[in-house]
């Protein structure tokens, strides 16, 4: 397809590398260097982000691309501020203003939260670019073309009072399918499924309560069913799914596809190039995964080579991996691969299909009321969330990077607590990692002036504690890979116990006195497995791996493949300090007043 360069576009924040990036790659174990497209689900510019959006796809996005930019891959990360869903234009409605002014308020808050919390984006753009419009007409003609989208003539709902169509989140009622009394009109927020609008049973209007009436209106389809095959056999081949996922999928294939209206009533959106839809836009289900090969565009452009975007979306050997919540699973492995091979289908202009579905279950609250510890649902109409601005207001981002990372729904619902980030901050963070770090960074600036030379040899417990690691970094090796960075986490938090109990053997405050040397050696041997914590957490804490390297002057890498070869000659300390600081009971309890008094209906006036 012909790409036009050089569109005159609005303006984005195209993010830098974070600070894990200084440290040596390490060369990759499972080959040579290839392409890494992360690309993550796009946020309703509909409100403020909380917690719960953190967990589900970016900071699980953020640890992979960070952890594969550390093996020398080359990482893009891309994503953007879904600018034409409904839910902005229910926002616009409510508050009196347009759509653009919503739009416009909250992708600036995007971006100050991924800065503040070390989201690594290659750039966060957002859906109104006229660059983003350009591509998703061209996929959209090239579905046409190939004979993959037809006109039909169906029902949706009217709102009489208001007199005008429905979106689909405009309407809620029963799911035919589960029976969820707050189904939503595309989707059951329950069960997974999707449908159309008028299959939900008792329907009603959520701009006016009252019933929503079934009228005729024309719109266009994607031809789904023409894909079951091609799909089929693609999702069965998935080898490295999540079992959950691809067991959904491949049910959802098998119980017969249905086709897939890619318009809708609505004035606020993508134009759609087709006679007679001048007063509808793009579904929002259409144009938003185009926005991952918009984006990849944009970024080429501004880097100053437009045909890069080539290298992510046509070598075979790139992994396409996508970061979602699994209420969009069935859009990112179903309706996006179709319109992939829909537009590629002629070899013209091939992309390849998803790598992997990293699709997260929910996040829920602990809310103690009356002293009694409940687990509830965030619910955002009730204020019963912890907002991104009010967490980062109480810890640093680098506390909440660690205890989210350690409780990523990567295979159920979980619940965040106050008090289990405190339990875990301080054990694990705090009590196991960043105490080895600083007992042995400050031992050996107050004892041994700082300076750790190689030793002529490595004691025998040395080398078996290095071996020790090197099986321990497989481990993080493989569920990283395999995107399950809260499993990687456990492999880290392994690590620090299996080098405390090293320094603790090896007593030097003892050996320093009756063996200097011996104590030198020991803690030579202390900063080697210092440097490997160090490298595998800088996906999760990168702004204090950043920080350590102020005061340790040596590598952070993995264990050496061969040891004692390629060892460093030296390490050198100076200016240590505590990374981190302890979570105190104060701080917990000041957290888990705001959810309470939501929960309660207690709020301030």
């Amino acid at each position: 397809m012909d790409r036009r360069t050089g569109a005159e576009r609005r303006p984005v924040t195209l993010h830098a590398m974070s600070a894990d990036t200084t440290a040596t790659p390490a060369t990759p174990l499972d080959g040579p260097a290839r392409h890494v497209l992360v690309a993550v689900a796009w946020p309703y510019a509909n409100g403020s982000l909380h917690l719960g959006h953190l967990a589900g796809a970016y900071l699980p996005a953020d640890v992979f691309a960070r952890y594969h930019r550390l093996r020398g891959d080359r990482v893009l990360m891309v994503s953007g501020t879904d600018a034409h869903g409904t839910p902005i234009t229910v926002r616009a409605d409510k508050e009196g203003i347009t759509p653009r002014e919503v739009v416009e308020r909250y992708h600036p808050e995007f971006l100050r939260y991924w800065q503040e919390l070390g989201i690594s984006f290659d750039l966060f753009t957002s859906t109104m670019t006229d660059n983003h419009h350009e591509v998703t007409r061209e996929m959209f003609q090239a579905l046409r073309e190939r004979g993959y989208l037809e006109i039909r003539t169906t029902e949706q709902f009217y709102d009489t009072e208001v007199e005008r169509f429905l979106p689909d989140r405009y309407v809620e009622g029963t799911c035919p399918y589960c029976g969820y009394r707050e189904a939503r009109g595309d989707q059951c927020d329950n069960c997974g499924r999707w449908y159309e609008a008028y299959q939900l049973i008792d329907p009603y209007s959520k701009t006016t309560g009252g019933p929503a009436e079934p009228r005729e209106t024309t719109h266009l389809y994607l031809d789904l069913p023409k894909f079951s095959d091609r799909l089929k056999d693609w999702v069965s081949a998935k080898e490295n799914w999540r079992v959950s996922v691809k067991n959904f999928i491949l049910g959802i294939i098998e119980d017969g596809l249905r086709e897939r209206p890619i318009t809708r009533d609505i004035s606020w959106g993508v134009p759609i190039p087709e006679p007679g839809f001048e007063d509808k836009r793009f579904y929002v289900w259409f144009d938003a995964p185009i926005g991952y090969v918009s984006s990849t565009m944009e970024w080429a452009e501004r880097i100053g080579d437009p045909d890069r975007w080539r290298e992510y979306w046509q070598d075979p050997d790139t992994k396409l991996v996508h970061f979602i919540g699994k209420d969009n699973t069935v859009f990112h492995a179903v309706v996006w691969p179709a319109m992939l091979l829909g537009t590629a289908e002629d070899g013209e202009e091939p992309y390849v299909l998803p790598y992997e579905v990293s699709a997260n279950e929910f996040m829920n609250l602990e809310v103690v009321i009356d002293g009694e510890r409940r687990a509830m649902q965030m619910s955002t109409s009730r204020n019963l969330a912890v907002w991104l601005h009010e967490a980062l207001d109480r810890f640093p981002a680098d506390v909440l990077r660690f205890y989210l990372a350690s409780i990523l729904p990567e295979t159920g619902d979980v619940s965040f607590s106050w008090r289990d980030l405190q339990a875990r901050v301080n054990a694990d963070l705090i009590g196991n990692l960043a105490n080895y770090v600083n007992r042995t960074l400050s031992f050996a600036e107050k004892h041994l002036d700082g300076y750790l030379p190689r030793p002529e040899a490595l004691s025998g417990e040395a080398l078996r504690v290095m071996e020790d690691f090197r099986e321990i970094e497989r481990r993080y090796e493989a569920r990283m890979l395999a995107t399950r960075p809260r499993d990687a986490l456990g492999e880290l938090v392994a690590m620090g116990r299996r080098a405390n109990q090293f320094f603790d053997s090896e007593a030097p405050w003892k050996s320093r006195k009756e063996d200097p040397e011996r104590a030198r050696a020991s803690l030579y041997a202390c900063s080697v497995l210092l440097g490997s914590i160090a490298y595998h957490a800088a996906p999760y804490v990168p702004e204090a791996v950043e920080r350590l390297q102020a005061y340790l002057s040596g590598p952070i890498s993995p264990i050496p493949e061969s040891v004692p070869g390629g060892l460093p000659d030296e390490y050198r300390v100076s200016g240590t300090e505590p990374l981190f600081r302890r979570v105190e009971d104060a701080e917990v309890e000041a957290a888990e007043q705001p959810l309470a008094r939501a929960a309660t209906g207690d709020t301030p006036g």
